[in-house]
Parts: C-alpha cells; sequence; structure tokens
C-alpha cells in the first residue's frame, strides 16, 4: 500500500506512516466528526489503520505518542497550509488525455513557469487559456516550478514541506490534474520541478516521525535527506512513491530534479540510480516518462547508462551555454562568469555540450566536469534564461533589461536553433520587462527576520560562492537589490525602491512586481519578438537538419566575433551565423582571417544555393536592416562565393539553408 491517506471508495479509506520510534501512533479525524483511533505497527516501524466512513475532504492528524498532532508527511493536500490539519483526496478524475502518448525529448521545446507569478490569478486553472498561445508558439513541453505546498501564498515552491500535497493557493489536486489534462488535449507535455535534496523550514515536522535528515552532510538550505544511513531504505522509498505518484495520479510526462548535486549518497546503489529504475520500470509497456536532472557538477555519470555505473537520468540541464552566451553578451565576469567570456566557450557548448570537461576553473580554483562529447544533444537542456538564472541575480533582471534588443535576438536564436533542448523562462519569448525577485511568505516572525537579514547580508558580501549558486531561492541565503518596474498588479505593502537596500521578500509587492505582463506580447517590439521566436521554433520544426540532434551532424566554426555552425540531415543542410562583435564584419575571400573559415572548412560541401531563411537585423524583425545576401553561390570545389560588399551585422544572428538548384 502507498504511504499516506489512499481512499478506496465507498467510504473505506488506509492510512500508512513510517515512525519507526514512537511507541504509539494515532489517527485523529477532525472533519466531518472527531474521533481517534490507534494504529498497528510493523517491523519496519510503518503504522496503518484501514477505516470505514471516512470520505474525500475528511481531515486528520496524527498523533505521536499521545504528546504531539502533526500533518501527514506523505499528505495529498493540506487545506489550511503547512501548520493544519491533512486532507483526504480522491484521485479519481475525468481525464480526457487516454490516446495522450507524451512528447519524445529531443521534440521538446520547454516554455519554465512560475504558476503564481505567471497569471494575476496565480492558480493552475488560469494558466489554461493561456496554453493556446504557447501551442502557437510552437511550445511542446510546460515546466512548472515546484508546487509542493510552502508556507502561505508566495513562494518559488523549494521551499515545500510536504512533497506529496499540490498548493493550496495554487488550485490544490484537482486544479493540477484539470491543467495537465487540458495541456495534454492542446499537445503540450507537462515536466513538474521537484525538490529531493532538503525540505523547507516552516511546517517541517518530518523528525518528529523518524530519521530522515542525518548529520553526515549539510546542504546550503538546510539539513540534508537521509538516503544512506540506517533507517534510509524507508526514507528513500518516500521519495520514490513521490516521484511514481506524479506519474500515477497527475500524468505528468517527466520531472526535473532540482539540485542534485546536494543530493547526498554514498551507497553502493545511489538514490538517483534506484529512481531512474524505478520510473523506468513504471514506463514499461506504456507511455514514456522522463527524469531531468539540475547538477552544476558536469558530471556526466548523472546521465550515463547503468551499464556504464551511471544513474541513468534521461537528460540534465547544462549552464555552460547560459554561462558562455550571458558572458558573451553582458561584458559580466564576476561569479561563475570569470570562467567563461569567450567566443570559444560558447563554440564548445554547441558542439560538445560542456565547456568545463575537466578543465581549470578559476572561479572553483581547481579542475572541474567531464567530457560530454558522445552523449548526443537531446541529453541537455539549454536555456539564455531561467529561474535561477534570472532571479539569483542582484536586482533579478532578465536580459531584456542588459542587453540590447538586437542582442536578444541573436540569444534566442544560439539556443532555439541549437542542437540540444531549448528552454524558454516566461515571458523570455516577448522580451518581458518585470524582474523575476526573490519571495516568501512565511509566518513564522523570526523565520521571516532572519530571511531578511540572510539577504541583507549576502548583499554585502558581494555576492554568492559556487557551493551555494542555488541559494536565492532559499530562504536567508540571498539577496537583490531593488528596482522600480512598473508592476502589472496593484501594489501591496510599503516597497522601498531604494537601489541599496534588497527589496523585502515578505512583502507582497515583491512578489507582485515579479508577475509578467502578458498583454505585453501585443505592444510594438514585444509583438516583434514573440513573431521572431514563434519563426525560429517553426525551422527547427520544419528543416530537417535543424530537427535532427545530432553532434555527429554538425560542423563549429568560429574566430574571434564569429560562430558558423552548420548542420545536416539526409539532403537537408542550414547554416547558421552568428556575429557577436561590436561592429558589422565582412568575409572577404581574397584576404586572410576570418574568410578561412569559409575556405578551409566549407571545402567539403557540394555545389547549390544557400538561401536565406531568417537574419535577425531584417526591418521585419525590429533590426537595422539586411546587409547579406538572399542567396549565396557555392562552386563545385566547395568555394562560396561571397560579394565583398555584404556584411554581417553586428549582434546578429542569420540563418541560411541549402538548395541544390
Amino acid at each position: 500500500m502507498e504511504i499516506g491517506a489512499r481512499y478506496q471508495g465507498d467510504g473505506k479509506c488506509s492510512f500508512k506512516v513510517w515512525a519507526p520510534f514512537c511507541e504509539k501512533v494515532g489517527l485523529k479525524i477532525i472533519y466531518p466528526a472527531e474521533r481517534i483511533v490507534q494504529g498497528k505497527r510493523d517491523s519496519r516501524g510503518y503504522w496503518t489503520f484501514d477505516e470505514d466512513g471516512i470520505f474525500p475532504n475528511a481531515t486528520y492528524f496524527y498523533w505521536l505518542d499521545g504528546t504531539k498532532f502533526r500533518p501527514d508527511p506523505a499528505s495529498r493536500y493540506q487545506p489550511e497550509s503547512v501548520h493544519g490539519p491533512s486532507q483526504v483526496v480522491d484521485h479519481e478524475y475525468p481525464w480526457r488525455d487516454k490516446e495522450w502518448n507524451g512528447i519524445p525529448l529531443k521534440e521538446m521545446i520547454i516554455y519554465e513557469l512560475h504558476t503564481g507569478t505567471f497569471t494575476a490569478e496565480g492558480t493552475f486553472e488560469a494558466v489554461i487559456p493561456r496554453l493556446e498561445g504557447l501551442f502557437d508558439l510552437g511550445i511542446t513541453a510546460l515546466e512548472i516550478m515546484p508546487v509542493g505546498q510552502f508556507p502561505g501564498r508566495r513562494n518559488w515552491g523549494y521551499d515545500g514541506v510536504y512533497p506529496f500535497a499540490v498548493q493550496n493557493s495554487y488550485g490544490g489536486p484537482r486544479g493540477l490534474k484539470k491543467l495537465v489534462d487540458a495541456s495534454h488535449t492542446a499537445g503540450l507535455a507537462v515536466i513538474l520541478d521537484v525538490v529531493y535534496n532538503h525540505l523547507g523550514p516552516e511546517g517541517n515536522y518530518f523528525a518528529d516521525y523518524g530519521p530522515y535528515f542525518t548529520d553526515k552532510y549539510k546542504t546550503p538550505w538546510g539539513r540534508a535527506l537521509n538516503f544512506d544511513g540506517a533507517f534510509s531504505d524507508e526514507v528513500r522509498a518516500f521519495f520514490f512513491e513521490n516521484a511514481l505518484a506524479w506519474f500515477r495520479d497527475y500524468h505528468l510526462d517527466a520531472l526535473r530534479l532540482d539540485a542534485v548535486h546536494a543530493i547526498w549518497d554514498t551507497s553502493a546503489m545511489p538514490f538517483l540510480h534506484e529512481l531512474a529504475e524505478k520510473v523506468k520500470e513504471f514506463s514499461h509497456g506504456g507511455r514514456r516518462r522522463y527524469l531531468i536532472a539540475e547538477s552544476d557538477l558536469n558530471d556526466v555519470r548523472v546521465i550515463d547508462s547503468h551499464e556504464r555505473n551511471g544513474f541513468g537520468i534521461d537528460a540534465q540541464w547544462s549552464d555552460d551555454l547560459h554561462h558562455a552566451l550571458h558572458a558573451l553578451l553582458t561584458g559580466e565576469r564576476d561569479r561563475y562568469y570569470q570562467d567563461f567570456g569567450s567566443i570559444e566557450d560558447l563554440a564548445s557548448a554547441l558542439s560538445d555540450g560542456f565547456v568545463y570537461s575537466w578543465r581549470y576553473s578559476k572561479y572553483r580554483k581547481r579542475h572541474h566536469g567531464s567530457s560530454s562529447r558522445e552523449f548526443p544533444p537531446e541529453r541537455f537542456i539549454v536555456s539564455s534564461q531561467n529561474h535561477d538564472q534570472v532571479g539569483n541575480r542582484p536586482f533579478g533582471e532578465r536580459l531584456s533589461q542588459l542587453i540590447s534588443f538586437e542582442a536578444l535576438k541573436l540569444a534566442a536564436g544560439a539556443v532555439i536553433l541549437s542542437p540540444c533542448v531549448p528552454l524558454i523562462f516566461m515571458g523570455e519569448e516577448y522580451a518581458e520587462e518585470a524582474p523575476f525577485l526573490y519571495f516568501v511568505s512565511h509566518s513564522d516572525p523570526e523565520l521571516i527576520e532572519a530571511t531578511r537579514a540572510g539577504r541583507r547580508m549576502e548583499f554585502k558580501a558581494g555576492g554568492e560562492n559556487h557551493e551555494r549558486k542555488n541559494a536565492g531561492k532559499e530562504i536567508a541565503k540571498r539577496v537583490i537589490v531593488g528596482r522600480k518596474v512598473t508592476s502589472c498588479s496593484p501594489a501591496e505593502g510599503n516597497f522601498s525602491s531604494s537601489s541599496d537596500e534588497p527589496p523585502d521578500p515578505q512583502d507582497p509587492e515583491t512578489f507582485f512586481r515579479s508577475q509578467i505582463c502578458w498583454q505585453d506580447r501585443a505592444k510594438s517590439r514585444h509583438r516583434v519578438m514573440l513573431n521572431y521566436y514563434r519563426q525560429l521554433i517553426r525551422m527547427r520544426k520544419g528543416i530537417p537538419a535543424l530537427r535532427n540532434l545530432s553532434k555527429d551532424c554538425q560542423d563549429v566554426y568560429f574566430d574571434s566575433r564569429l560562430i558558423f555552425v552548420r548542420r545536416w540531415h539526409a539532403s537537408s543542410e542550414a547554416l547558421c551565423i552568428m556575429n557577436f562583435g561590436e561592429n558589422d564584419t565582412a568575409l572577404r575571400l581574397s584576404t586572410p582571417g576570418n574568410s578561412r573559415i569559409m575556405e578551409e572548412n566549407f571545402s567539403s560541401f557540394g555545389a547549390g544555393v544557400w538561401k536565406k531563411v531568417i537574419d535577425s537585423s531584417d526591418t521585419v524583425w525590429g533590426g537595422p536592416g539586411s546587409s547579406m545576401p538572399d542567396m549565396i553561390l557555392q562552386s563545385e570545389n566547395g568555394l562560396i562565393r561571397w560579394p565583398e560588399k555584404y556584411q554581417i551585422r553586428h549582434q546578429s544572428f542569420l540563418l541560411y539553408e541549402k538548395r541544390e538548384h
């Protein structure tokens, strides 16, 4: 029987909780009528209850040793937030997705969103009317930031303390099912971000039940979970069941595992390895479910096969492409960006995946990473923006506030038409300008003040060190400096826009400033950017050479300013040209220099005509006007006839498609 409360119909409900050190455990039914019953304990410390007259919406606590009333660690719903009673949930639902077969990983174009700030209502159901717009854009998968119950109404989700319980302020279990069902009906897969490296501080009663935590290890955000010590079998089983419950009860397509580098486990069968096996077994004979890891280790063991002693995770976020692109476009060299900034770094990310593959890192003061060259590009998720890279900045700025409109289009082309799986952070597709800030709504006054003080302290400390990369999403670990941006939502609270003080994470206005302005999609340059993203995605899907994700069918060339990426599949060939320079660049075949890229590396091309498909500098995309020809001829010996009068605009992205005639 699964842990937690499982409604079986006809007023019958079974309960199961692990509390190995308790002498007695009672079940206190609160609604509809109070009563307490005693449970039965098995040899492994599980207490079970089989009750009649229990229907959905019944609420309950566990009574531990006759002294403490506590919510269920495996609660499926917390209608009164983290300190209130748990509620029985009936998972029967009139699903319409019986014919849904999922989206293959290599066909995913992921859209990451935060439920609370994606709409003014901040609910799952409010997302549904926007699905059509995302599908029209070309998105194939939603990625939802964590929804496990957290304190209050405002949180990134990484402070959750009930991994099974769907956040009440978002719409609870039924609201999430409606969103997943509507997404599948609209042709979109759904990925959920889950946190298996720690639990939040407020409402965390796990230690009252048993040894869920260990003192052997530390995480930046709280006590490490016990995945390899005494009693760890039951702790692991708890999180295995959690993963399978998302697939079984909510029909999700994939889970994104937050910060797996902070999951400490030295056992012969690591937690991640066993989790991947469990998910594979669950998927056997049916729809494929995926696991996607976030790791800052650049360690291919995360995605390597079990046969080669890897963890067997399907894919992972790859930060190197983001860092290389961001450093090139912004010129920033602080924190981990000091390890990036050359055109060669971005070329390596596009051709191999990892830039740091056991290479010395100035930031870490040591060698870092392993080679990802032999792994297919579909195993890597890449982005120019995501919740971490935007939200963990001092000001929470998006790229639209840091670089020019031309550079934004260049970044989009580099990511969307990369050979990896692209991820778009909500609002990015129309150059959203609202920041994404860190916000909480704790109820404990001491915790609130600790969070405020921690953020001020880190701000004064001058940024994050590597080991705390993700601390921006956890309490008392991160600082954001306030900067006034008009919000789409009415202001609440007393918000200070002073540039020398971080915004108060507890202040509702910090949350409201992070809500995206969806209606801006129809306005001026935002509409241009939206159409540009739509066109890039159409080309990724429609041109076979770009649809084929293969490192073996790709060549990447670069010089001090330019990157050329040639990709092919069968008779389809495509050529991406990116100019990261501050000036327009001419390619003169009669002179040395960057022309050699074309002469030396393109000599293997057959004769034909290269037809221009898109140029980000075209006026239709809000640019200064293209200065590149619509067609480029290539002779039998591979020589490209490139008229000298043409120039590649600075900070521009071009795509040419090969035609035989």
